[in-house]
């Protein structure tokens, strides 16, 4: 085994079928320790919030609460929980959505089997993974560089009226901070803290909460 710990999974998929698929999969590697497998998030989450896990493997289009949804609620109750989302839609606002609401990765169920653990090693140690079928969504994201120069790749001068407070939520969210945590260091509410992060988002002109911190680092927004 490589690491220090047995890698704890949760899996939710509606699909009986994927899911013993998937489950037989992981299985097979001693690194991992399958806590429990559910067909809907409501089920799924009577066992999590009594024992969290290292990795959520979710799909999207679930019964009553949809995968969405239970991203959001898992990063919320468990924020250092990497969620990663199995699904066979490919649509590009589902892609930004699941990363705006925390997924650490985004796989089409083509996934080879071979990778699939790979996969999910790598988004415990910190990863994003995207399919190579989706990847384009991050690329859109991108700011484009305006030059060939290495000191001068982007624009630097951005000119959006952040607040003082947006800022100290932007910077939150450079550190990887969910709407909860962020309302805990801020002292406000986790309503008033989605606001915030909300408002970031329009300001920056850009679709997720990774699209804002990368547009953050790359001009002079922080400084």
């Amino acid at each position: 085994m490589n690491f220090e710990k047995k890698i704890t999974v949760y899996m939710v998929e509606d699909y009986s079928l994927m899911r013993k698929s998937m489950l037989h999969i992981i299985g097979q590697d001693d690194d991992f320790e399958i806590l429990g497998d559910y067909s809907c998030a409501e089920d799924f989450f009577s066992a999590f919030n009594r024992k969290p896990s290292d990795i959520v493997v979710m799909d999207l289009g679930l019964p009553g609460m949809n995968g969405l949804e239970a991203t959001k609620l898992v990063k919320e109750k468990s924020p250092q929980t990497k969620v990663v989302v199995l699904t066979s839609h490919q649509n590009e606002d589902e892609v930004s959505a699941a990363l705006a609401s925390g997924a650490s990765a985004y796989c089409i169920k083509d996934v080879e089997s071979d990778e699939w653990n790979h996969i999910l090693k790598d988004v415990y140690k910190g990863a994003l993974w995207l399919h190579p079928a989706v990847s384009y969504v991050a690329n859109k994201s991108m700011p484009k560089p305006n030059s060939t120069d290495f000191n001068n790749l982007y624009t630097r001068d951005v000119d959006v009226n952040i607040t003082s407070r947006e800022k100290e939520t932007l910077s939150l969210l450079i550190e990887g901070k969910s709407n909860t945590e962020i309302a805990k260091e801020m002292h406000i509410s986790a309503h008033t803290a989605k606001a915030h992060v909300g408002n970031i988002l329009n300001k920056l002109s850009v679709p997720c909460r990774v699209s804002a911190v990368v547009k953050a680092i790359t001009t002079k927004i922080m400084e």
